[in-house]
């Protein structure tokens, strides 16, 4: 089977059962960067990466629901996320009224 081309965001199980997500591709160095679950990045040549795919050592794999342990979020920095202000409509801007934009 022919090995996939590894586009950053995609996710891969590794032998060991290793979550890891390609994180940059370097057509020119023909390096692919990989990041683990746990945070861990790793550089791979693609020829290590086409013979690990026909040896059976990486697998395609679905991201994790908690994507937070790559990025080492926090419980509150997660509650800042997507349309955290709720409905207290209190924290918008105001109108630029007075404004000059030549001074």
């Amino acid at each position: 089977m022919v090995a996939p081309q590894p586009r950053i965001g995609d996710w891969y199980r590794s032998n060991g059962g290793e979550l890891f997500e390609v994180v940059a591709v370097d057509d020119d160095d023909g390096t692919i960067d990989i990041q683990y679950f746990d945070g861990t990045v790793e550089e791979m040549d693609r020829e290590d990466w086409e013979a690990q795919w026909d040896e059976g050592l990486i697998e395609a794999g679905e991201p994790p629901e908690d994507w937070s342990g790559s990025v080492d979020v926090e419980g509150a920095d997660e509650e800042l996320r997507g349309d955290s202000f709720g409905e207290d409509s209190t924290l918008r801007a105001g109108p630029l009224e007075g404004l000059d934009l030549f001074e």
